[in-house]
């Protein structure tokens, strides 16, 4: 290997004049790939710079020579921090890309595997759901053009279950000095922020003599609620914690040491914590406390602000809350801005997931909507409130509301086998299916117990007929696509096996054919003889791997598939027809929220041929080269090459060393061509 870095080294001498030669042009920093860091900065970016050897080398020339190459690392984290992130609002972020459309900056850059020894290349493209756009807006960044345009686009969710279609504004600048291009990207509701301005009395009063810092405490969460406080850098000396409860302590310890206008802490987030929190205390005091919620069927009630403040109503509930306490992670607080009206969340199982006991669990189904305030004309969405209902209690309403609601102008909706029954989800739950659909798939509600354990699953798996039926009568879109930052388990090595530590038996005409003593045939047998006699176990089997120990996991592709409401809002009479069995059902939006109302017969046509659909993710394995040749994106290579200059010194090329072989070793090469012709005459005298 010396040797090897010898000669490149000689090479790139060579290659390298040009470049030294070339001046200032070549003197350019060079950013590398987004890569994992192996001294665990987590993911950096590299600029390197040449370094030239610039000396005389005699009176009449100068030295060519590149001398090696200097760095440095740039954290993504580092560059995170100076983006400002909690000013862009939960569904707002910064995103940057390189020459060839890779993202180096994007809130979906998430790598699975922990130190990956490639680069990690990910598109902007394959970062976000695809389209026209995107595309347009990846190839003027490339080519360094700002830009900005306002588009309709579709957003997966965080938990990747939903697909929302929402209005985003793109804005695009190329980074002076650098190859790279910055975006922002922005809903409509992000564009403007509350920036707090609290009063001198409340700044100049400590925490534990103020109403709204004393809501913060632990020993107030039985009166008034739980409180969940964003993980963020606060302030300098806040030491973070993954445990909620005790990062909320050390944010209460440090708030006694300092005031919340200190240098060491960002004011604007402190500010705007301290505003949401005397707020959601006003709520609590005001309307909250005031209601009996086992009246309504709500297991709880909570508020959730871009503050970074969550508060859960009554204490208790708090017990089973599962969603993140920062706001801006949480599925259920992005998609409730989003989307208009009352977003429906029933908790999420996947197909072949641990079933629910309503004998013996309490099944709680999240309902949330977002706050709009308009001032001055500009209207925000600083907050996100909503309720967790009983499944049991809101099933039996659910039913009730959903009871002989027939249009006589429609005739008479029969169901059942003889179809003599009134659409009544109460009356005839024997012979009647009665769902609530959420606008992904994923079941809410049915008036059959039996299938209140399997709420939160996707519908697909619950009544593949029934959401063939609802996608192939396009109330359902589907949208596939894939995730390049997936982690799948190691597959077996097949060259791994047993195999018996045989030994291979000459024969007569081997032992006098010269040419197989010359062999390394005669060397291994020898090897083998003397290792069977000392250790006597000439055919026994060991365990045999290629290459030894293989990491667990490896980097795949996945591909994902979610669906979501098409513009179809409402259909009657549908019949499922195939050959001799047919199956009536009705299908209606519900307005203000994100549910479909499905009425069907409950004898499913099994016969028919149906594509069964789902969500899981499944592998995809790798496709046609040939066909990624032909569908390549855009990249933007060198701006400048340095192959080639006049002024080059090419007097150290064509140096070289002449090979004249022994006498000898030629007459003993010559000796050995000449053994089988020998060893056959003798082999086919024996015979």
């Amino acid at each position: 290997s010396g040797a090897i870095r010898i000669n490149t080294q000689e090479y790139l001498d060579v290659l390298g004049r040009p470049m030294v030669l070339a001046g200032p042009r070549a003197k350019q920093v060079q950013w590398t790939n987004v890569y994992q860091d192996a001294l665990g900065l987590g993911l950096v970016i590299t600029g390197t710079m040449p370094v030239f050897n610039l000396t005389a080398d005699s009176a009449s020339s100068q030295n060519q020579l590149i001398l090696g190459v200097m760095g440095v690392d740039v954290a993504i984290n580092e560059i995170k921090k100076k983006t400002p992130t909690y000013r862009l609002g939960a569904n707002g972020y910064t995103f940057a890309t390189d020459p060839n459309g890779y993202v180096l900056l994007h809130p979906n850059l998430r790598p699975k595997i922990i130190n990956f020894r490639e680069p990690v290349t990910l598109d902007f493209l394959d970062a976000e759901l695809e389209d026209s756009n995107k595309e347009t807006i990846r190839r003027q960044m490339i080519d360094g053009k700002p830009g900005q345009i306002k588009i309709k686009t579709l957003i997966k969710s965080v938990d990747e279950r939903y697909i929302d279609e929402s209005i985003r504004t793109y804005t695009w600048t190329p980074v002076e000095g650098t190859d790279y291009s910055l975006g922002l990207v922005l809903p409509t509701y992000s564009e403007n922020h509350i920036k707090a301005n609290l009063s001198d009395q409340i700044l100049q009063v400590q925490l534990p003599y103020t109403k709204d810092f004393e809501s913060l405490l632990p020993n107030s969460f039985e009166s008034e609620g739980h409180v969940f406080i964003a993980p963020r850098e606060y302030c300098n000396d806040l030491e973070l914690s993954n445990n909620n409860t005790e990062f909320l302590l050390n944010f209460i310890a440090l708030m006694e040491k300092v005031t919340p206008d200190s240098k060491q802490c960002d004011n604007l987030l402190l500010h705007n914590l301290i505003l949401d929190t005397g707020i959601i205390r006003q709520l609590v005091e005001k309307v909250w406390k005031n209601k009996d919620l086992n009246t309504y069927g709500f297991l709880a009630v909570f508020a959730a602000t871009d503050g970074g403040i969550t508060r859960v109503f009554p204490n208790k509930a708090a017990e089973t809350w599962e969603e993140d306490p920062e706001p801006f992670n949480a599925s259920y607080y992005r998609r409730s801005l989003d989307n208009k009206g009352y977003i429906f969340t029933a908790p999420y199982r996947s197909g072949g997931g641990e079933l629910l006991n309503p004998e013996n669990d309490t099944i709680g189904v999240l309902v949330s909507t977002a706050l709009d305030i308009t001032i001055g004309g500009k209207t925000i969405k600083p907050a996100v409130v909503g309720v967790k209902l009983d499944l049991e209690a809101w099933t039996d309403k659910f039913k009730i509301l959903a009871s002989n609601h027939t249009d006589n102008r429609q005739g008479s909706n029969m169901c059942g086998p003889n179809r003599v029954c009134e659409m009544d989800c109460e009356a005839n739950s024997e012979d009647l299916l009665c769902y609530l659909v959420d606008d992904g798939g994923f079941l809410i509600m049915s008036n059959q117990k039996e299938h209140w354990n399997e709420v939160g699953k996707f519908f697909g798996v619950v009544d593949p007929n029934l959401m063939y039926a609802l996608y192939n009568n396009s109330f359902y879109k589907r949208k596939q696509s894939f995730d390049y930052q997936s982690v799948c388990e190691q597959m077996q090595n097949s060259e791994a096996g047993a195999a018996p530590r045989g030994v291979f038996v000459p024969t007569i005409a081997d032992f006098v054919n010269l040419a197989w003593w010359t062999s390394a045939a005669a060397w291994s047998l020898f090897q083998q003889l003397l290792y069977g006699l000392a250790y006597h176990s000439w055919f026994a089997t060991d365990e045999v791997d290629a290459e030894g120990a293989e990491p667990k996991e490896r980097s795949c592709v996945m591909i994902q598939t979610q669906y979501y409401f098409s513009n179809l809002s409402s259909s009657y009479n549908i019949l499922q027809d195939c050959g001799n069995c047919s199956r009536l059902f009705h299908a209606k939006r519900i307005n203000n929220t994100n549910l479909l109302f499905v009425v069907a017969e409950k004898l499913p046509c099994t016969s028919c041929e149906i594509e069964m659909l789902s969500q899981d993710e499944e592998e995809f394995m790798e496709e046609n080269p040939c066909e990624e040749l032909a569908m390549a994106r855009y990249r933007k290579g060198p701006s400048t090459c340095f192959d080639n200059n006049n002024t080059e010194i090419t007097s150290d090329c064509g140096r070289g060393h002449s090979f004249r072989p022994p006498l000898y070793a030629l007459l003993f090469i010559q000796l050995l061509l000449l053994y089988p012709p020998v060893s056959a005459h003798i082999h086919s005298q024996l015979h």
